[in-house]
């Protein structure tokens, strides 16, 4: 008689443990967070104080020719974007982590995309933002700080040993490890092979019962004869 498991079971993924560096307490992994942290922080101090003077200069609002602030030019739109960006970064250090260095790198690309789209804009109705060529400057160093900074810690070629990206890294790129393929050794395992084989002979000419078929179904990603017979001898337990 053929002994069919009664319900399926998780079992358990055969993957490497991975160190986010948002748990991790490293010395480097506390260095990256506070790079991090305090580089969205610094930025959006910088923003937050050249919108609030354009707010404080009572620029027009929609002004294509705008006016001077800290040796920039800007309007009223112009003042809303970057307290709005700086409310951004805010939240992104507070959060910290990953979330702080994806912030900056988001952030800092859209500096630089604005910089090359006012490029083209300037001295024209497009120009919404009062952009002059120094706000182009200003964008692009922008753009280029935060992105120096949201990716500080995570792309080198010789990050250090307790750096948590390179644990993410390594983690990522090495498949996940299989279990042996081992010959049946015990009685029992012999046995589950044995009805792995009926049940499998049973679904194929379409008389298998809902046990069985329930067993091949949780053994369907499973390579490896050891691993299917774990499986199997796991779900004949319950």
């Amino acid at each position: 008689m053929t002994t069919a498991p009664t319900r399926p079971s998780s079992t358990a993924a055969h993957s490497r443990p991975r160190l986010h560096e948002d748990v991790a307490e490293t010395p480097t992994a506390r260095r990256v967070k506070h790079v991090h942290r305090l580089g969205a922080l610094t930025v959006a101090a910088v923003l937050a104080v050249f919108g609030l003077l354009g707010f404080v200069g009572g620029l027009d609002y929609f002004s294509t020719d705008g006016g001077q602030v800290a040796g920039l030019s800007s309007n009223g739109l112009l003042s809303t974007v970057s307290l709005l960006t700086a409310a951004v970064l805010v939240a992104g250090a507070a959060k910290g982590g990953r979330v702080a260095g994806i912030v900056m790198t988001g952030v800092g690309t859209a500096f630089l995309l604005s910089a090359f789209w006012h490029l083209f804009v300037l001295n024209t109705q497009l120009n919404v933002l009062a952009f002059a060529m120094a706000n182009v400057v200003f964008s692009i160093v922008v753009g280029l700080l935060l992105l120096t900074l949201g990716l500080y810690g995570r792309v080198s070629g010789n990050l250090p040993e307790d750096n948590p990206y390179r644990a993410n890294l390594e983690a990522g790129l090495q498949p996940p490890q299989e279990e042996p393929d081992l010959p049946a050794r015990t009685p029992q395992e012999r046995m589950a092979e044995a009805a792995i084989r009926e049940a499998e002979i049973a679904v194929a000419e379409h008389r298998a019962t809902a046990a069985q078929l329930a067993g091949v179904e949780a053994m369907r990603g499973e390579r490896t004869k050891t691993g299917r017979r774990r499986i199997w001898m796991e779900l004949t337990t319950h």
